[in-house]
């Protein structure tokens, strides 16, 4: 794996070892003093001292292993990067500040540039579809808009715009729409476009994009990877022909991850696929539940056979059907939703997901209030749409909370 400081990290343990194994020691220093710590320490260093000048300028440049400065990488970050490498199964990561740095970042590694078209899928998260329609159309960026979860759409669009890339998320933010990531990639390589998944949903534990083909993978550190809301970050993963370029935007941009945060990622990511494993079977639960709900009009969740999807989640996603539930209130406005939010007890409203508590937010006045009105509509993102993140909490007390929420 190519970090931009070229330091060893153990890579696999057991030749057919499981993602719980992985997840605990992927990362672990494996050259140094002659006491290695278990657990990586936080590096705060700034700069690093090297024996001679010629090393620390061959640092500098990527060319020998070793850091130099840490806008240019850590060894905290080094250790992160390392980890979800071997979990993603990329040659190549950068950890980067928040998630939508890592989006942008991920962006510009395409090579995107005036005049190109980039194609993205319709119902991409609020701030992606922000970013893209402000500051990469200030840049010149042609954005295209289409629907992910059909094949022939998406071929029909990749055909016709010829993009330098397609951006799509394998289970979309707010409503759980399915894109089938590995067509996808057929596609892309058809129309030689370059594919970026946004996985956040999804993790290394439901989906590891890069082996379906796709060419860059985008992860909000900040949700079920970190997954107990402490930290902010985001990384970038991908093959090796893009770690060269990686490297130099990230230095560059100098949107590099802060130590504190990497390590706590890091922490984060030792239970993953326990706690993903807990978000899975509780949000089938809980999705299971709301379904039945005389005050809730309809449930998105890829676990249940009413989901139009349903058959090809239980074929893309073989671990869980991922721990994001979203459903609208039975004659929902904003005064109910807001009524409703108001009296839950355990549950968070809060402005994120993917913590070990249960989160709820309001889409249409948070994550996605940056979208104009009537295309949040045109989405089915409606005025009485609510996105819950189930967490690890025992379901029992999850629907208690929401049944006594749901009275009238």
């Amino acid at each position: 794996m190519y970090n931009g400081c070229n330091v060893p990290f153990a890579r696999s343990y057991l030749m057919n070892e499981k993602i719980f194994t992985t997840a605990i020691h992927a990362g672990r220093p494996e050259e140094g003093p002659s006491s290695l710590p278990s657990v990586p320490g936080i590096d705060l260093a700034v700069s690093y001292r090297a024996p001679d000048a010629a090393t620390l300028h061959a640092r500098l440049g990527g060319e020998t292993h070793g850091f130099s400065y840490s806008r240019y990488g850590s060894p905290t970050n080094a250790a992160l990067e390392e980890a979800l490498c071997t979990l993603e199964g990329a040659e190549t990561a950068r950890a980067c500040a928040s998630g939508m740095a890592a989006v942008h970042i991920a962006l510009l590694l395409t090579g995107l540039q005036a005049n190109d078209t980039l194609l993205l899928a319709q119902d991409s998260y609020g701030a992606t579809f922000a970013l893209v329609d402000t500051v990469m159309r200030r840049l010149g960026v042609r954005p295209v808009f289409v629907d992910a979860t059909d094949r022939a759409s998406l071929g029909a669009a990749l055909a016709e715009h010829r993009p330098r890339a397609l951006l799509v998320e394998p289970i979309s933010n707010p409503l759980l729409r399915l894109c089938d990531v590995a067509a996808a990639a057929r596609l892309c390589a058809e129309h030689e476009a370059q594919l970026i998944v946004d996985a956040t949903f999804a993790t290394p534990y439901l989906m590891r994009p890069l082996e379906l083909g796709a060419d860059i993978v985008v992860h909000s550190l900040s949700k079920y990877i970190g997954g107990h809301d402490d930290l902010l970050g985001g990384i970038v993963l991908a093959r090796e022909e893009y770690a060269e370029e990686l490297r130099s935007l990230t230095i560059l941009t100098g949107g590099l991850l802060d130590p504190h945060a990497s390590f706590l990622a890091l922490r984060g990511l030792r239970t993953l696929p326990l706690r993903m494993r807990e978000h899975c079977r509780n949000a089938t639960i809980v999705a299971e539940w709301l379904i039945e709900h005389p005050h809730i009009a309809v449930v998105y969740y890829p676990g249940l056979a009413s989901h139009p999807q349903h058959a090809i989640a239980a074929n893309v996603l073989p671990n869980g059907f991922g721990g994001m539930v979203a459903f609208d209130l039975q004659g929902g406005n904003e005064a109910a939703v807001l009524h409703f939010l108001d009296k839950l007890r355990m549950i968070l409203p809060v402005t994120t997901l993917g913590g070990v508590a249960s989160q709820i937010l309001y889409p249409a006045r948070t994550s996605h209030r940056a979208l104009p009105s009537e295309r949040r509509r045109s989405l089915g993102i409606g005025e009485g749409l609510l996105r819950l993140s189930v967490g690890i909490e025992d379901p029992e007390d999850i629907i208690a909370d929401l049944a006594q929420a749901l009275e009238r």
